[in-house]
């Protein structure tokens, strides 16, 4: 039986404060009709409600994308991570901290999402495509997190969430059939600024026109380019995303620079894989080590030139002392990974992005095309026998 829905309509939500607490007046409502989410629980803030928006759109697009159940995991109006319900093996379980529990494909979507930058993840906000099932809701509830966004709760699960943060947990249900306008407006400074609402669908047709001489995007390749694409449409720019086995794990946002873009999602990936090397799922954690903890041990292990202050709080969470992973042991293990989508959310200004993709194993790539050196670009595709796409669609998101 599924939860109770709210009957109440409201038009207008009245928050403690804004971005900050000194903007102390602050509200969000709907200027004809009432506004399409419902609180189950909880008090949001305004940015809560800004990463809600946002991360509903990615997981309904997601979803309807590819048929798949869909996540994100969101801070700052920007996904941390997102991805869809495909099943886990045995190390991906593992480096999730989620080989104790029973996963259903809802709840895999979010260990996905989760998973891809964890200490980015950290106290998130939750969207899920689907109605919020059992098992989902008691992945959710050991998880440091703000709130959450759904279609629907099925009752046990909403008692299970209603349980977090001592009973302050967010928890909101937004219409799934809900259609905003065609135009939306802003205010800075005191200016109105309008334009017609992002809705350009992504699909596949956005591969069509590949331009390399490898021309053989396979399926599961053309699924992850459209995960990391619909990511990028919800994505603070500038913004490069990478995409792997139906989920993202990497994303460089809201940069000046394409190449630092391209760098910080490449890292982030880099970690990904490096987080999935033997030495990792060996290192034995002292008992009682909570998990949170447990995550920013496995980072500091993956870090370089630790100092030797941060070498001894490190080496107090572990029963034993691994030895260092060494550059080689690194560049070895990532050599290793392979068939990674990347996708921009504008053009490739200099070759030099497509250099650093190509150091963490990416093949397949998708961006919109028109830079005066497009040439050098395909050329560096080429080169690396990568196959990439020019959609002529730029997604920039503000």
């Amino acid at each position: 039986m599924g939860a109770k829905r709210s009957t109440m309509k409201n038009n207008e939500i009245k928050l403690k404060y804004g971005c900050n607490p000194h903007q102390s007046k602050a509200r969000v409502f709907s200027k004809s009709g009432d506004l399409p989410f419902t609180i189950l629980n909880g008090q949001p803030g305004y940015i809560n409600l800004l990463d809600t928006i946002n991360s509903w759109q990615l997981v309904k697009e997601l979803k309807a994308a590819l048929n798949l159940p869909a996540a994100a995991s969101f801070k700052h109006v920007s996904p941390a991570g997102a991805g869809v319900g495909l099943p886990l093996d045995d190390v991906l379980k593992n480096v999730y901290f989620v080989d104790d529990i029973e996963l259903s494909p809802i709840a895999t979507a979010y260990a996905r999402a989760r998973g891809a930058d964890r200490i980015s993840s950290f106290g998130d906000w939750v969207a899920i495509s689907d109605r919020v099932d059992i098992s989902t809701a008691k992945l959710l509830k050991r998880e440091v997190s703000d709130g959450i966004i759904a279609s629907g709760y099925d009752s046990k699960a909403l008692e299970i969430l209603k349980q977090k943060k001592k009973g302050k947990y967010i928890i909101i249900e937004i219409d799934p059939n809900y259609i905003p306008p065609e135009f939306e407006t802003r205010e800075v400074y005191g200016i109105t600024f309008e334009q017609n609402r992002n809705n350009y669908q992504i699909t596949s047709e956005i591969l069509k026109n590949v331009i390399t001489v490898n021309r053989d995007i396979p399926s599961s390749a053309v699924r992850d380019l459209l995960v990391a694409t619909i990511a990028l449409k919800y994505t603070q720019s500038n913004s490069v995303c990478l995409a792997f086995d139906g989920q993202v794990i990497g994303v460089g946002a809201g940069q000046q620079s394409r190449i630092h873009c391209t760098r910080l999602a490449c890292s982030k990936a880099d970690k990904w894989f490096l987080r999935q090397h033997p030495k990792v799922l060996e290192m034995k954690f002292k008992k009682g080590l909570k998990r949170p903890d447990k995550i920013n041990a496995i980072e500091q292990y993956l870090e370089e030139d630790l100092t030797q202050a941060e070498k001894q709080i490190w080496e107090t969470m572990l029963e034993t002392v691994p030895d260092p992973l060494t550059k080689q042991e690194k560049n070895e293990w990532l050599k290793k990974s392979n068939n990674v989508a990347l996708s921009s959310d504008a053009f490739f200004p200099f070759r030099d992005n497509i250099d650093r993709a190509s150091r963490s194993a990416v093949k397949y790539i998708v961006q919109p095309g028109g830079s005066i050196k497009d040439v050098d670009v395909i050329d560096a595709a080429n080169n690396y026998g990568m196959a990439m796409a020019i959609s002529e669609v730029r997604l920039f998101h503000h």
